[in-house]
């Protein structure tokens, strides 16, 4: 089993207001799974990406990652899990502006200790296969949202994953653009990619083969 959560809750302290972002989520996901977290604003379910992102840490409950106890990890395990195990695709593309779209796909090959040219050839092959070997020298102003995004899914996806998580993957991209990211992804997951998408859109999640629907930070449809 890939992931596994019990009882899961995430409580945030806000002076005198306490919000329940999630109430005692359990679920499992197997490796390979494609499946999309849905919910209405506020329903918790970025908590809960970012939880399952070791963005954050829950409030009580288990988190297995691979078997392993997450919730016994230190910040420095915690990042050290991210970077190897985990890839990141944001509704804001989050690339760095001055960086081409090679060296922000190096980036977590960087963290990760690979060196010089064994990085670059790895990155510049993953935006082959995004579609991307034209632009591989060109900076995100250079670049079309769709192409941004493109670059931050080769991003995500340039150390080989346990798991790809988007939080919003076509938000920020008019309707066609958005189609050729979820291919994209449809591709990526019948390469036997796990993927998470959480969206609010339900022609993004008709792309899962799975869809997970949050309520109030508890699983209302699964």
């Amino acid at each position: 089993m890939l992931i596994r959560i019990e009882n899961l809750t995430k409580i945030y302290n806000l002076g005198k207001t306490i919000v329940e972002a999630l109430r005692g989520i359990t679920l499992e996901i197997e490796q390979g799974e494609y499946v999309a977290i849905m919910g209405p604003s506020g329903s918790g379910k970025s908590t809960l990406m970012h939880l399952l992102g070791c963005l954050d840490t829950p409030s009580s409950g288990k988190y297995y990652f691979e078997d392993k106890d997450i919730s016994s990890l230190n910040d420095v395990e915690l990042a050290s899990l991210r970077n190897k195990k985990v890839g990141f695709v944001f509704q804001t593309f989050n690339l760095l502006p001055r960086l081409t779209a090679t060296q922000n796909v190096e980036l977590p090959l960087v963290y990760a200790g690979v060196v010089g040219r064994a990085r670059r050839e790895k990155a510049t092959a993953m935006l082959n296969r995004v579609g991307l070997g034209e632009r591989i020298n060109h900076r995100p102003n250079e670049l079309s949202g769709g192409e941004m995004q493109r670059v931050a899914a080769a991003r995500a996806m340039v150390n080989d994953p346990s798991i790809i998580l988007a939080d919003e993957p076509t938000g920020n991209l008019d309707s066609k653009t958005g189609t050729e990211i979820m291919k994209l992804f449809d591709t990526l997951a019948t390469e036997g990619n796990t993927i998470i998408l959480v969206t609010h859109d339900p022609n993004v999640a008709n792309h899962a083969r799975r869809t997970i629907r949050i309520v109030d930070g508890r699983v209302a449809k699964d």
